[in-house]
């Protein structure tokens, strides 16, 4: 079974490499975060979804949120998936699914039948202090950033 952290939970601490193969490390972060998860660079849905933050990362600025996508590619396939669809996020690069599995990421999948393991699209809403603030577990690509951005809205007005 798969382990989801949950509203009000610490945040899993990472350390992981973006596109550049600098290290990012979650503690040293002041500042709201979206950490999607997606499974493929260049796919379909994962295209439409970072383009999708990346067209609404002012907004997201504005409130105070860094948004961080993290999939199993190499830095190399991020800084291409960057580079030709003119992103503006931070992707985080988890060959060994550490940071993946840590977020109850990496679950079972059925496609055509057949069941494997694989990344399920979700995201976390961790506030400043490191505490998990909102969850979608399974994300649907369309609409997603826009109420992703309309949470963190309602939240950073309470």
């Amino acid at each position: 079974m798969t382990n989801i952290p949950q509203i009000g939970q610490p945040a899993p601490d990472f350390s992981t490499p973006d596109q550049n193969n600098n290290l990012l490390n979650l503690a040293d972060i002041n500042q709201w975060i979206v950490l999607y998860f997606y499974p493929k660079d260049n796919t379909p849905g994962c295209t439409t979804e970072a383009q999708d933050f990346t067209e609404l990362s002012p907004e997201f600025t504005t409130v105070g949120a860094k948004i961080i996508g993290v999939s199993p590619d190499s830095a190399t396939s991020h800084c291409k998936f960057i580079d030709k669809h003119n992103l503006s996020i931070t992707l985080l690069t988890d060959p060994e699914h550490q940071l993946i599995e840590a977020y109850g990421a990496w679950r079972l999948k059925k496609f055509m039948g057949k069941e494997y393991m694989g990344v399920a699209r979700s995201t976390f809403m961790i506030s400043p202090d490191k505490i998990i603030a909102y969850v979608w577990p399974n994300v649907k690509t369309k609409g997603h950033a826009e109420s992703v951005l309309k949470k963190i809205k309602e939240l950073v007005a309470i």
